[in-house]
């Protein structure tokens, strides 16, 4: 007898993804850079680039920079500003298919709940509230070290975007994420995503300067995976919310690890950037897995849930 397709779809603080496999914010542009090089209508969401209440050029100097097993980056949250991608950028956005979920960044919490203001009164599926930058001077990261700056900007956007469901988006760079997790639920974040890109830094040999103007970088790729789905497995403990596991996420294989470890569901960065398929690839593995196993639907995939590891 013919095995029954297993459900792929999951809902993340009550919106429906066709299946667990997210597009990272600011390694996906706004979904047109890749029409042509996969099936972007396949996918379960998509994570806009950044976006700031006001446009901003980035950093200068180097930007991207190869690593052994990942990459470091250092844009500084380029983007036309949220008004500019009302406009322009969310109508081909919403033709695409998948799950609209709009990266909320700034520098000042005014910044922040102005820019959540305007994306309440659009059509995006969720607002991802970015408080883990480490590529700008000022705002990022800075909100998402402790918890109870975190969970103050938490709470004024979840007043300010009170009709869309908040994902917080977590920095590994925390001394203790778990603590910071726990303040932005209590603060009103529906979901919470993780990690984005560990603080670095790399050293030219020749010039005998920082590679990055700004010295420090997002390290990204497959050698943040181990650390980065630590503290997913950790985090499953202490938050009663869905939670989006990133880091290191190549092939399905990877995305599994998460899904077995508590996760929801999963972004992909960098993997894009090598290779643009992969995305589908992983979705197809994931189907695969689950059809071999005789899952039915992706919940049942959790190792925590199944009560098989403590």
């Amino acid at each position: 007898m013919k095995a029954k397709e297993p459900d792929l779809s999951v809902t993340i603080a009550g919106v429906k993804l066709r299946n667990p496999v997210i597009a990272a914010s600011g390694t996906f542009g706004y979904g047109r850079e890749y029409e042509g090089l996969l099936d972007i209508s396949g996918l379960g969401g998509i994570c806009t680039k950044g976006l700031t209440l006001d446009p901003r050029p980035g950093n200068q100097g180097v930007r991207i920079y190869e690593v052994h097993s990942g990459m470091m980056n250092s844009i500084g949250l380029e983007n036309p500003g949220i008004p500019a991608f009302i406009e322009t950028e969310l109508p081909g956005l919403r033709k695409l298919g998948p799950a609209i979920i709009a990266n909320l960044s700034g520098s000042t919490v005014s910044e922040y709940v102005q820019g959540a203001c305007l994306l309440d009164e659009t059509d995006v599926d969720m607002i991802e509230l970015n408080i883990s930058c480490p590529n700008v001077k000022s705002g990022g990261m800075t909100f998402g070290l402790e918890p109870e700056t975190a969970a103050s900007l938490t709470r004024q956007v979840r007043k300010a975007a009170s009709k869309k469901p908040l994902m917080v988006k977590l920095s590994p760079n925390a001394p203790d994420i778990a603590v910071v997790a726990k303040a932005c639920v209590s603060a009103g974040a529906d979901a919470i995503s993780l990690v984005n890109t560990f603080k670095a830094m790399a050293i030219d040999i020749n010039t005998r300067k920082p590679v990055f103007e700004n010295v420090s970088a997002g390290l990204s790729g497959p050698c943040i995976k181990p650390i980065a789905l630590r503290m997913v497995w950790e985090l499953y403990e202490a938050v009663k919310v869905p939670i989006v596991g990133i880091g290191g996420i190549a092939c399905a294989d990877d995305a599994l690890e998460y899904l077995l470890a508590g996760a929801a569901a999963i972004q992909v960065g960098s993997a894009t950037f090598a290779h643009p398929p992969a995305m589908n690839e992983i979705i197809t593995g994931i189907k695969a897995y689950m059809k071999k196993r005789e899952f039915a639907k992706i919940s049942s995939l959790s190792i925590r849930k199944a009560g098989n590891l403590k």
